[in-house]
């Protein structure tokens, strides 16, 4: 199986972005939790001060499959409504190498 990984953008209503964060870090913490998870980044957008970034790396497509569907996403997404100034932008990406990471 090959690897997947995820690039996503997510615009927090304006002045949101603090608590955006805050908002995202039950699931950053229970991503430790996931076998297949090998990246899990959040970043800071440096010229846009509503943005927040994300790299995921996966073992596969079933590791993104029980990342998307588990408990800790169903929470999230019910606490980021209010908070996202719209619906995140999200890239599937097909990785061939990086350091640091077994192909």
């Amino acid at each position: 199986m090959s690897k997947i990984a995820v690039i996503a953008k997510l615009t927090a209503r304006s002045g949101r972005r603090d608590d955006l964060v805050e908002a995202l870090a039950p699931l950053s913490e229970a991503v430790e939790g996931e076998e297949g998870t090998q990246v899990y980044a959040v970043h800071l957008d440096a010229g846009d001060a509503d943005v927040v970034w994300f790299y995921e790396l996966y073992t596969d497509q079933d590791a993104l499959a029980a990342h998307s569907g588990s408990e800790a996403m169903k929470a999230a997404g019910g606490a980021l409504g209010e908070l996202l100034a719209g619906a995140p932008e999200i890239t599937l990406l097909s990785p061939v190498r990086a350091k640091g990471i077994a192909f």
